[in-house]
């Protein structure tokens, strides 16, 4: 088919449906001169889930256009992205990408021998790539380091070097992978316009960026593989497909963030080039619609129910699942799914470190970094004073329902007075290791939202009013955990829960969108939209 096609005619195919590129012009003179050559990465975190379709269908458009396609199974950046992957299961979860990557590309129709399959730690240890790596460390700012990954690499308050790496090995592998263009969501774009700023200061060329809308899930925010709720995984059941997609936000006559809509759009039209709207016959039974705003217009005038939607997009995700499935079905390929995502049952002191999830790429909750594991209570501070010998740190002494008051060191001097403080109702973490601030032992962390910025803007969690001393603050949905007696500060229990504790938009505390609540209501920050939590 690509022989037929003039350069025009694969431009339109390579660039259809996505919502930005960056160097048209540079895809343009390649197409003609030869064909294009393009890569797409994917960190081997969590399991890929149905949203995975819509790059897959975007690859087999870059077939069709006579695209020369490598597809990355960027191992080591799932190590680096706050170690979203352990050491121990890259290998692992490599080997199951690539299975269940090759199965959903089978399902789609499209040739496996057009396709490159690249492991990232094949060349990125090579001595040429580490010490590429070193040369544009010596460029790169933290600043730009940590703004290309923002919408990317987990942010923390306080990021490991790893996160601030990912970045420029995404940037390195345009040219050791010798591609002209690479492919991705838009959520990459800064890493995108971070490759194009610096690769040509290490003497390479400048590539082309083709990026991918973000598919709304099936709550109507980002398709997450950390939010169970917003996700089909790639092997789930007839039963949980149609369990899933009842529950999905579909507001009858609301086109915007709709992701059963959306998958319409982005996967099931560019596979097809149709879809099959499956009614009743008293309501003028099926009906093939040959245009997507076609649909979105019915849909819009509510001339298309989302009961008969969501049916006609169970139908259709099916069909493209079921021979994942079948596949999954051997022993060997089970096998590889329990070894790669252990569950906790199993792995729990057998894999040190495993874990059933990971944000980013995909994956179901690890119950071993449950939010319950955290000694949170609520707190009244009884006295405040400067620390004798830091004039930046407080005192503190807080009432959490014990005998004796727990003595807190915190850093609040620069934004908080003493006056303000002094009888406050607070929270308190009570389980991590005391550790010794200037001389004196802090006995638990006074937790603040904070907003980064010039100048940085801190404030401590407000519990609901008439919160008593000693009160247990939980996660909704985690009320029956049992918080451990001390966390171990080797395996990192707090950082990497800390990593999803946000402030809303209505300056709720949350984790993973779950508001944190005690028996009285929710906890609130007063004016800290969209900040951390540390």
């Amino acid at each position: 088919m690509a022989d037929q096609l003039s350069p025009d005619e694969k431009f339109h195919l390579i660039t259809r449906n996505l919502q930005e590129v960056l160097g048209e012009e540079k895809v343009k003179q390649v197409l003609q001169e030869r064909e294009l050559r393009v890569y797409w990465g994917t960190a081997t975190t969590g399991k890929p889930h149905v949203a995975y379709f819509v790059p897959m269908s975007k690859i087999a458009d870059f077939l069709k256009a006579g695209c020369e396609v490598t597809i990355l199974f960027a191992d080591l950046h799932a190590y680096l992205d706050n170690m979203k992957a352990p050491w121990e299961l890259l290998e692992l979860r490599v080997k199951y990408y690539e299975q269940v990557i090759k199965a959903m590309l089978e399902s789609i129709g499209v040739p496996l021998d057009k396709l490159k399959f690249v492991k990232g730690t094949d060349y990125q240890l090579s001595r040429e790539y580490t010490l590429d790596v070193y040369r544009l460390s010596s460029m790169v700012t933290e600043h730009d380091a940590k703004k290309a990954g923002a919408e990317v690499v987990k942010q923390v308050e306080h990021p490991l070097l790893s996160g601030l790496l990912y970045p420029g090995l995404q940037a390195l592998d345009e040219e050791y992978l010798k591609v002209d263009a690479q492919f991705g969501g838009v959520d990459q774009r800064k890493i995108f316009t971070l490759a194009e700023k610096y690769l040509p200061s290490l003497g390479y060329a400048k590539r082309a960026h083709l990026m991918n809308p973000m598919v709304p899930g099936l709550t109507g925010a980002k398709m997450s593989s950390s939010e169970e709720e917003s996700k089909i995984d790639l092997l789930d059941s007839k039963e949980d497909v149609k369990k899933k997609l009842k529950k999905a936000f579909c507001e009858p006559g609301n086109i915007q963030n709709n992701g059963v809509l959306s998958f319409v759009k982005y996967v099931l039209f560019p596979l097809r080039g149709e879809f099959c709207m499956k009614r009743d016959p008293k309501w003028g039974g099926d009906k093939i619609y040959k245009a997507f705003e076609e649909v979105e217009k019915d849909f819009a005038e509510e001339v298309i129910h989302p009961g008969d939607l969501k049916a006609s997009v169970e139908a259709a995700l099916n069909q493209l699942l079921e021979p994942i499935r079948k596949k999954f079905e051997s022993p060997e390929l089970r096998k590889l799914t329990n070894s790669a995502y252990p569950s906790q049952s199993k792995s729990k002191g057998a894999a040190k470190g495993a874990k059933a999830g990971g944000g980013g790429g995909g994956g179901g909750e690890d119950d071993e970094l449950a939010p319950s594991r955290l000694d949170i209570r609520v707190g009244k501070i009884i006295s405040v004073e400067k620390h004798p010998d830091a004039d930046s740190l407080y005192l503190e002494k807080i009432d959490v329902g014990e005998p004796e008051p727990r003595t807190v060191v915190s850093g609040l001097v620069a934004y908080i007075s003493q006056e303000d403080l002094q009888d406050r109702t607070v929270l308190l973490l009570c389980n991590l290791k005391p550790q010794k601030m200037r001389g004196i032992e802090s006995q638990a962390m006074l937790l603040c939202a904070s907003v980064e910025g010039e100048p940085r803007r801190v404030e401590p969690l407000d519990p609901p009013e008439g919160s008593s001393p000693g009160e247990k603050v939980f996660v909704e949905g985690y009320e029956a955990g049992k918080p451990d007696e001390r966390l171990n500060p080797k395996k990192k229990v707090w950082e990497k829960l800390q990593v999803d504790l946000k402030i809303s938009d209505e300056c709720v505390a949350q984790w993973k969108d779950k508001p944190l609540m005690t028996k009285l209501g929710q906890i609130t920050c007063k004016t800290l939209k969209g900040g951390n939590i540390s």
